[in-house]
């Protein structure tokens, strides 16, 4: 007990730090060790507009930190026997498997191998939020990279991954309800929004800086990835509409007691509370290098991608995106702007570090060295 009020109160001190220095506005983090929460701290302001203060139940925009969770969902019906990694997507979502993509797996499209990192031609903000027109737009998209080869799907990866599980679930609900009764209801984690309702609306921070966002250079595959008429800003993601669309690869909501109670079922290798989602095998499957991790990542302008078999990032020692999870054992998913989410089945640490302020100021490894020290996990 004394090493988790040591830990709070250390990460309380960064936290401090970090608004008064100027680097976050708004900011949250909660830790769990071995499925006990032992962070949940908080500083700063969630609306500068109006002064309204960040608490523990304050909402966040994470952005691609979501995609952890779209990939841990596929992973629930893998767990079932319903998905197999190596067969094609077509075979659970025939119109998937046209323009070339016949031959594309689960597993590549899992680990960002499927030669299609684009979206759909002419994506609008009002196209993003119809789940049908989306998932009909990325079947028919042709691979403009070999498939097998690196090719990050920034913002689609959720539909791919999203459209799968709903696919092969027995009920056909939608991707917000099945994670909803599948992962957050059985585990009780409040708060896990993907498709956030009306009810939490005045919680939510709003969005500061943007990272003074302009358009990707025209022509290139991150303009094509990341199209600046759905770019991830506060015009387009604190509009009503989208905030409300199941978005499933950038548009997820959550306070960071839900995050890193989320990411705690993976840290304690599948299982929370006495209740199991995944089997220990398969959280060490989805913490396996993919293959061609080293090669270059043409989204990014050719920086390799740390990423795993299972669609979640790793610890590379090099990479700005993943340096908080100090562990080459730790999984993680990174969100435009700064938010991450990561978890350590070494340790059993599960961490969310959650913002408003959209920067490239690197937050998280002071929050993370401070909770690795405070608990002695260095």
């Amino acid at each position: 007990m004394a090493k988790h009020q040591a830990a709070n109160a250390a990460v309380q001190q960064v936290l401090d730090a970090l608004v008064e220095e100027g680097t976050e506005i708004g900011v949250q983090v909660a830790a769990y060790l071995n499925g006990e929460l032992v962070v949940d701290a908080w500083a700063g302001v969630a609306d500068p507009a109006t002064g309204r203060k960040v608490d523990s139940g304050t909402l966040f925009n994470v952005f691609s930190v979501t995609k952890a969770v779209a990939a841990t969902a596929l992973h629930v019906q893998a767990e079932r026997g319903l998905v197999d990694y190596d067969s094609p997507v077509a075979r659970y979502w025939p119109e998937y498997g046209s323009n070339g993509k016949e031959a594309v797996t689960v597993r590549d499209a899992l680990s960002h191998r499927t030669g299609t990192p684009q979206m759909p031609p002419a994506v609008t903000p009002e196209m993003m939020c119809d789940w049908d027109a989306m998932t009909a737009g990325i079947a028919a998209l042709e691979p403009i990279f070999p498939v097998g080869q690196p090719a990050y799907q920034a913002v689609s990866f959720g539909w791919v991954i999203g459209e799968i599980v709903r696919r092969t679930d027995p009920e056909r609900r939608s991707f917000r309800d099945f994670v909803a009764q599948e992962i957050a209801g059985p585990f009780d984690i409040e708060d896990l929004w993907i498709g956030v309702p009306e009810a939490a609306e005045p919680r939510i921070a709003r969005l500061v800086d943007a990272l003074n966002m302009q358009p990707p250079p025209a022509g290139t595959v991150l303009e094509k990835a990341m199209p600046f008429e759905v770019r991830l800003a506060p015009d387009i993601f604190e509009r009503e509409d989208v905030r409300r669309a199941t978005i499933a690869g950038v548009g997820g909501i959550f306070t960071a007691r839900s995050l890193a109670r989320f990411w705690s079922i993976l840290a304690n290798g599948g299982e929370l509370d006495g209740k199991r989602l995944l089997s220990r095998e398969r959280v060490a499957m989805s913490c396996q290098r993919r293959p061609g991790g080293t090669l270059p990542d043409p989204v990014f302008f050719g920086m390799p991608m740390p990423l795993s078999q299972g669609g979640y990032w790793m610890y590379d020692g090099q990479s700005p995106l993943t340096m908080a999870l100090g562990a080459a054992t730790a999984i993680a998913c990174p969100g435009a702007g700064g938010s991450l989410g990561w978890a350590d089945p070494a340790t059993g640490l599960a961490v969310a570090f959650c913002h408003n302020r959209m920067s490239a100021a690197d937050g998280a490894s002071a929050v993370g060295n401070a909770i690795r020290t405070a608990l002695g996990l260095v």
